[in-house]
Protein backbone atom coordinates (compact mmCIF):
# COMPACT_ATOMS: atom_id res chain seq x y z
CA UNK A 1 0.00 0.00 0.00
CA UNK A 2 1.25 3.59 -0.85
CA UNK A 3 2.16 5.77 2.00
CA UNK A 4 0.27 9.18 2.14
CA UNK A 5 2.21 12.05 1.85
CA UNK A 6 1.70 14.67 4.56
CA UNK A 7 0.05 17.06 2.74
CA UNK A 8 -2.44 14.27 1.87
CA UNK A 9 -3.04 13.02 5.35
CA UNK A 10 -3.45 16.74 6.52
CA UNK A 11 -6.54 17.24 3.55
CA UNK A 12 -8.01 13.93 4.68
CA UNK A 13 -7.73 15.00 8.16
CA UNK A 14 -9.32 18.27 7.37
CA UNK A 15 -12.14 16.17 5.77
CA UNK A 16 -12.92 14.30 8.83
CA UNK A 17 -12.91 17.09 10.58
CA UNK A 18 -15.52 18.70 8.56
CA UNK A 19 -17.85 15.92 8.70
CA UNK A 20 -17.22 15.35 12.46
CA UNK A 21 -17.93 19.29 12.53
CA UNK A 22 -21.33 18.99 10.56
CA UNK A 23 -22.91 15.81 12.72
CA UNK A 24 -21.73 17.39 16.10
CA UNK A 25 -22.22 20.65 16.06
CA UNK A 26 -26.68 20.24 15.85
CA UNK A 27 -26.00 18.55 19.51
CA UNK A 28 -24.45 21.29 20.81
CA UNK A 29 -28.00 23.71 20.34
CA UNK A 30 -27.79 27.29 21.67
CA UNK A 31 -24.14 26.68 22.68
CA UNK A 32 -23.05 26.61 18.77
CA UNK A 33 -22.77 29.09 16.61
CA UNK A 34 -23.13 27.26 13.60
CA UNK A 35 -25.77 25.01 12.91
CA UNK A 36 -26.99 23.63 9.53
CA UNK A 37 -29.93 21.54 8.33
CA UNK A 38 -31.12 20.99 4.63
CA UNK A 39 -34.59 19.95 6.04
CA UNK A 40 -37.08 23.17 6.81
CA UNK A 41 -38.45 22.81 10.90
CA UNK A 42 -42.02 21.69 11.46
CA UNK A 43 -44.68 24.37 12.35
CA UNK A 44 -44.89 25.90 16.05
CA UNK A 45 -47.21 23.95 17.83
CA UNK A 46 -50.14 25.75 19.97
CA UNK A 47 -49.94 25.55 23.67
CA UNK A 48 -50.90 27.84 26.57
CA UNK A 49 -48.71 29.27 28.88
CA UNK A 50 -47.85 28.16 32.39
CA UNK A 51 -48.31 30.14 35.43
CA UNK A 52 -45.59 32.04 36.34
CA UNK A 53 -43.77 30.55 39.53
CA UNK A 54 -43.13 33.93 41.00
CA UNK A 55 -42.41 37.62 40.33
CA UNK A 56 -38.70 38.62 38.11
CA UNK A 57 -38.87 35.37 35.95
CA UNK A 58 -38.88 36.10 32.08
CA UNK A 59 -40.80 33.68 29.86
CA UNK A 60 -38.67 32.53 26.84
CA UNK A 61 -40.83 30.35 24.10
CA UNK A 62 -40.43 27.04 22.63
CA UNK A 63 -38.13 26.41 19.77
CA UNK A 64 -37.30 23.04 17.78
CA UNK A 65 -33.84 22.29 17.67
CA UNK A 66 -31.80 19.87 15.87
CA UNK A 67 -30.44 16.37 16.71
CA UNK A 68 -28.90 13.43 15.47
CA UNK A 69 -32.45 11.92 15.28
CA UNK A 70 -33.78 14.98 13.68
CA UNK A 71 -35.88 18.13 15.04
CA UNK A 72 -37.21 17.79 18.62
CA UNK A 73 -38.95 20.48 20.17
CA UNK A 74 -37.15 22.32 23.64
CA UNK A 75 -40.76 23.33 25.96
CA UNK A 76 -41.13 27.05 26.54
CA UNK A 77 -40.58 27.80 30.21
CA UNK A 78 -40.13 30.61 32.77
CA UNK A 79 -36.21 31.84 33.44
CA UNK A 80 -34.93 34.17 35.89
CA UNK A 81 -32.27 36.27 33.75
CA UNK A 82 -28.48 36.05 34.33
CA UNK A 83 -28.85 39.69 35.49
CA UNK A 84 -32.05 42.66 36.44
CA UNK A 85 -32.62 44.52 33.52
CA UNK A 86 -32.37 41.43 31.13
CA UNK A 87 -34.63 40.50 28.19
CA UNK A 88 -34.79 37.29 26.29
CA UNK A 89 -34.27 37.37 22.33
CA UNK A 90 -35.26 34.44 21.15
CA UNK A 91 -33.20 32.18 19.04
CA UNK A 92 -34.79 31.91 14.77
CA UNK A 93 -33.83 29.31 11.72
CA UNK A 94 -32.91 30.84 8.73
CA UNK A 95 -32.70 29.87 5.01
CA UNK A 96 -29.02 30.95 3.73
CA UNK A 97 -27.33 29.50 1.14
CA UNK A 98 -29.41 26.65 0.56
CA UNK A 99 -29.72 25.79 4.06
CA UNK A 100 -31.67 26.42 7.52
CA UNK A 101 -28.88 27.58 10.04
CA UNK A 102 -30.22 28.54 13.49
CA UNK A 103 -29.42 31.80 15.15
CA UNK A 104 -28.87 31.15 18.83
CA UNK A 105 -30.92 33.20 21.32
CA UNK A 106 -29.33 35.87 23.91
CA UNK A 107 -29.69 37.91 26.77
CA UNK A 108 -29.04 41.88 26.56
CA UNK A 109 -30.59 45.23 27.51
CA UNK A 110 -33.46 45.10 24.46
CA UNK A 111 -35.31 42.39 22.52
CA UNK A 112 -33.48 42.35 19.07
CA UNK A 113 -33.95 40.45 15.46
CA UNK A 114 -35.43 37.32 15.79
CA UNK A 115 -36.57 36.28 12.56
CA UNK A 116 -40.26 38.10 12.27
CA UNK A 117 -41.31 34.38 13.81
CA UNK A 118 -43.99 35.01 15.93
CA UNK A 119 -43.41 32.78 19.17
CA UNK A 120 -46.83 34.05 20.87
CA UNK A 121 -46.90 35.15 24.30
CA UNK A 122 -45.26 38.92 23.68
CA UNK A 123 -43.17 37.74 21.06
CA UNK A 124 -45.30 38.89 18.38
CA UNK A 125 -42.42 38.92 15.36
CA UNK A 126 -40.90 42.12 16.23
CA UNK A 127 -39.84 43.79 19.55
CA UNK A 128 -41.46 42.54 22.69
CA UNK A 129 -45.33 43.69 24.04
CA UNK A 130 -44.66 41.04 26.79
CA UNK A 131 -43.10 43.29 29.65
CA UNK A 132 -40.74 46.03 30.70
CA UNK A 133 -38.50 46.50 33.37
CA UNK A 134 -38.83 49.52 35.73
CA UNK A 135 -36.80 50.41 38.99
CA UNK A 136 -35.09 46.62 39.02
CA UNK A 137 -38.60 45.52 39.19
CA UNK A 138 -40.42 43.30 35.97
CA UNK A 139 -43.82 44.44 35.31
CA UNK A 140 -45.65 41.94 33.31
CA UNK A 141 -48.78 42.13 30.24
CA UNK A 142 -51.33 40.06 31.65
CA UNK A 143 -52.37 40.18 28.15
CA UNK A 144 -49.37 38.34 26.84
CA UNK A 145 -48.50 35.93 29.96
CA UNK A 146 -50.76 33.88 32.30
CA UNK A 147 -49.27 35.99 35.72
CA UNK A 148 -52.14 35.76 38.05
CA UNK A 149 -49.96 35.36 41.33
CA UNK A 150 -47.77 38.55 40.96
CA UNK A 151 -48.56 41.88 41.09
CA UNK A 152 -46.62 43.96 39.10
CA UNK A 153 -49.06 43.44 35.94
CA UNK A 154 -50.71 46.09 33.36
CA UNK A 155 -53.12 44.58 30.78
CA UNK A 156 -52.11 45.87 26.89
CA UNK A 157 -54.46 43.71 24.45
CA UNK A 158 -52.56 42.89 21.70
CA UNK A 159 -54.47 42.98 17.98
CA UNK A 160 -53.11 41.84 15.08
CA UNK A 161 -54.26 42.12 11.33
CA UNK A 162 -52.13 39.46 9.98
CA UNK A 163 -53.00 36.23 8.28
CA UNK A 164 -52.26 33.32 10.49
CA UNK A 165 -49.76 31.18 10.63
CA UNK A 166 -47.47 29.16 12.65
CA UNK A 167 -44.22 29.23 10.26
CA UNK A 168 -41.30 28.68 12.33
CA UNK A 169 -38.34 30.04 10.93
CA UNK A 170 -37.45 32.74 8.50
CA UNK A 171 -36.54 33.00 4.58
CA UNK A 172 -36.59 30.45 1.82
CA UNK A 173 -39.49 29.47 -0.08
CA UNK A 174 -42.19 28.97 2.54
CA UNK A 175 -40.66 31.15 5.16
CA UNK A 176 -41.21 34.43 7.51
CA UNK A 177 -40.50 37.38 5.24
CA UNK A 178 -38.77 39.80 7.73
CA UNK A 179 -35.64 42.10 7.79
CA UNK A 180 -34.49 43.49 10.86
CA UNK A 181 -35.31 46.79 11.43
CA UNK A 182 -32.49 50.12 12.56
CA UNK A 183 -33.51 48.96 16.34
CA UNK A 184 -32.97 45.47 16.09
CA UNK A 185 -29.70 46.03 14.04
CA UNK A 186 -28.27 48.17 16.63
CA UNK A 187 -29.76 45.48 19.80
CA UNK A 188 -28.08 43.23 17.64
CA UNK A 189 -24.86 45.07 18.23
CA UNK A 190 -24.64 44.95 21.55
CA UNK A 191 -23.27 43.63 24.67
CA UNK A 192 -25.28 39.84 25.14
CA UNK A 193 -25.10 36.96 27.41
CA UNK A 194 -25.64 33.57 26.21
CA UNK A 195 -28.38 30.90 27.47
CA UNK A 196 -27.78 30.77 31.15
CA UNK A 197 -26.58 27.09 32.94
CA UNK A 198 -30.44 26.20 33.29
CA UNK A 199 -31.38 27.34 29.96
CA UNK A 200 -28.57 24.96 28.52
CA UNK A 201 -29.75 22.04 30.97
CA UNK A 202 -33.25 22.50 29.76
CA UNK A 203 -32.30 22.06 25.76
CA UNK A 204 -29.93 18.90 27.15
CA UNK A 205 -32.95 17.49 28.86
CA UNK A 206 -35.34 17.87 26.00
CA UNK A 207 -32.44 16.72 23.40
CA UNK A 208 -32.73 13.51 25.75
CA UNK A 209 -36.33 13.00 25.63
CA UNK A 210 -37.51 10.76 22.23
CA UNK A 211 -41.31 11.93 22.68
CA UNK A 212 -40.39 15.23 22.01
CA UNK A 213 -39.06 14.68 18.62
CA UNK A 214 -41.18 15.79 15.60
CA UNK A 215 -40.92 12.43 14.30
CA UNK A 216 -42.73 10.63 17.18
CA UNK A 217 -45.07 13.51 18.40
CA UNK A 218 -45.44 14.45 14.64
CA UNK A 219 -45.37 18.20 15.61
CA UNK A 220 -47.12 18.25 18.70
CA UNK A 221 -45.63 17.61 21.76
CA UNK A 222 -46.92 15.98 25.04
CA UNK A 223 -44.83 18.51 26.82
CA UNK A 224 -45.43 22.01 25.12
CA UNK A 225 -44.36 24.04 27.94
CA UNK A 226 -43.05 24.00 31.20
CA UNK A 227 -43.56 26.22 34.85
CA UNK A 228 -39.50 25.93 35.40
CA UNK A 229 -36.53 24.92 33.11
CA UNK A 230 -36.11 20.84 33.21
CA UNK A 231 -39.73 20.41 35.12
CA UNK A 232 -41.00 18.02 32.32
CA UNK A 233 -42.78 15.92 34.91
CA UNK A 234 -43.96 18.75 36.96
CA UNK A 235 -47.66 18.62 37.04
CA UNK A 236 -47.98 22.31 35.59
CA UNK A 237 -46.68 21.53 32.01
CA UNK A 238 -48.99 22.10 29.46
CA UNK A 239 -49.49 19.96 26.12
CA UNK A 240 -49.77 20.97 22.16
CA UNK A 241 -53.07 21.72 21.45
CA UNK A 242 -55.17 20.53 18.44
CA UNK A 243 -54.58 22.43 14.70
CA UNK A 244 -58.25 23.97 15.22
CA UNK A 245 -58.30 27.62 13.25
CA UNK A 246 -59.33 29.25 17.06
CA UNK A 247 -56.59 27.88 17.95
CA UNK A 248 -53.91 29.01 15.44
CA UNK A 249 -52.33 31.77 16.83
CA UNK A 250 -48.86 32.75 15.12
CA UNK A 251 -49.74 35.26 12.39
CA UNK A 252 -47.27 36.29 10.00
CA UNK A 253 -46.93 38.26 7.03
CA UNK A 254 -45.48 42.02 8.16
CA UNK A 255 -45.03 41.87 12.19
CA UNK A 256 -44.94 45.54 12.04
CA UNK A 257 -48.73 45.48 11.30
CA UNK A 258 -49.55 44.44 14.84
CA UNK A 259 -51.98 46.50 16.76
CA UNK A 260 -51.26 47.53 20.54
CA UNK A 261 -53.94 48.41 22.71
CA UNK A 262 -53.52 49.84 26.14
CA UNK A 263 -56.06 48.56 28.96
CA UNK A 264 -56.82 48.75 32.75
CA UNK A 265 -52.96 49.37 33.96
CA UNK A 266 -51.25 49.25 37.09
CA UNK A 267 -47.91 50.65 36.71
CA UNK A 268 -45.78 52.53 39.03
CA UNK A 269 -47.54 56.24 39.21
CA UNK A 270 -46.41 58.33 36.25
CA UNK A 271 -44.68 55.18 34.91
CA UNK A 272 -45.88 54.61 31.16
CA UNK A 273 -46.21 50.87 29.13
CA UNK A 274 -43.12 50.63 27.35
CA UNK A 275 -44.39 48.58 24.27
CA UNK A 276 -41.32 47.56 22.61
CA UNK A 277 -43.00 46.89 19.19
CA UNK A 278 -41.90 48.74 16.37
CA UNK A 279 -44.77 50.11 13.89
CA UNK A 280 -47.01 49.54 16.83
CA UNK A 281 -49.59 51.94 17.46
CA UNK A 282 -51.76 52.34 21.18
CA UNK A 283 -54.63 53.90 23.27
CA UNK A 284 -55.57 53.91 27.36
CA UNK A 285 -59.33 52.62 27.64
CA UNK A 286 -60.12 51.42 31.00
CA UNK A 287 -61.36 47.71 31.00
CA UNK A 288 -61.24 44.59 33.75
CA UNK A 289 -58.75 41.98 33.32
CA UNK A 290 -61.14 38.40 32.71
CA UNK A 291 -58.11 36.57 34.28
CA UNK A 292 -58.36 33.86 31.37
CA UNK A 293 -55.14 32.28 30.46
CA UNK A 294 -53.08 33.49 27.07
CA UNK A 295 -52.47 30.98 24.56
CA UNK A 296 -49.89 31.25 22.19
CA UNK A 297 -51.01 34.59 20.58
CA UNK A 298 -51.07 36.17 24.19
CA UNK A 299 -54.87 36.60 24.08
CA UNK A 300 -57.12 35.59 26.58
CA UNK A 301 -60.40 33.87 25.40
Amino acid sequence: MKAKSPMGMLQHSCALLTTVLLVCVPLLGNAATFVSVSIAPPALPVYVQPTIPGPGYIWTPGYWAYGPAGYYWVPGTWVLPPYVGGLWTPGYWGWRNGAYLWNPGYWGPRVGFYGGVNYGFGYVGVGYVGGYWNNGAFYYNRAANNVTNVQNTYNTTINRNVNISRVSYNGGPRGVRADPTAAEREAMNERHAELTETQLQHEHAAANNRALLASVNHGRPGVAATPQPGAFDHPGVVPARGNHSHNQAYPQGNPQSAHVQHNAQTHPPGEQPRVHAQGATANHPQGPHNGAEPHADGQHR
